[in-house]
């Protein structure tokens, strides 16, 4: 399992589908060479210089975090069943009403439609509350997920940003 990278009042707290097996190895979220997540977010403006995975220590400063739906790792996201993923959205649910953040990014259109029951959701801000808190669905930044690039998923968290 790999830990959730917080610190005190996020303002944004990112949230993976779940780890995969390389994050489980390293015990560092997004750690695959492969993956937009952290170009992204420097290129979006919520960090001044892109940081590698080894440094997701240094996310609360900028007042992010990152957790993840499903703690079990897999090596893709489709491993998971409904069902763990809907457990899972019960679960961050309750972590996001402690550690009220001013708002959730889910990282993944398909499990926040499946995690929250919200069939119809699409990229970008939604009308409904998970744990209390706004909420915003981002693409997710795996290189599997290749309909985005790393320039038009920074442009979604630009939006999410600019929002705050």
């Amino acid at each position: 399992m790999l830990d959730d990278v917080l610190g005190p009042s996020p303002d944004v707290l990112f949230c993976g589908i779940n780890p995969g097996l390389m994050s489980e190895a390293t015990g560092h979220h997004f750690a695959r060479p492969g993956n937009r997540f952290w170009p992204a977010l420097h290129l979006s403006g919520f960090t001044p210089r892109l940081l590698a995975p080894a440094e997701q220590h240094l996310l609360p400063s900028y007042g992010l975090g990152i957790t993840n739906i499903v703690p079990r790792a897999s090596a893709r996201a489709s491993e998971l069943t409904r069902a763990e993923l809907a457990r899972g959205g019960a679960d961050l649910a309750a972590k996001v009403a402690r550690v009220r953040p001013k708002v959730l990014a889910v990282l993944g259109i398909s499990a926040y439609r499946t995690a929250f029951a919200r069939p119809k959701s699409v990229i970008g801000p939604q009308d409904e509350l998970v744990g209390g808190v706004r909420v915003w669905v981002l693409p997710n930044p795996s290189g599997l997920n290749a309909h985005w690039t790393v320039t038009t998923i920074a442009g979604e968290m630009a939006r999410l940003r600019a929002s705050l």
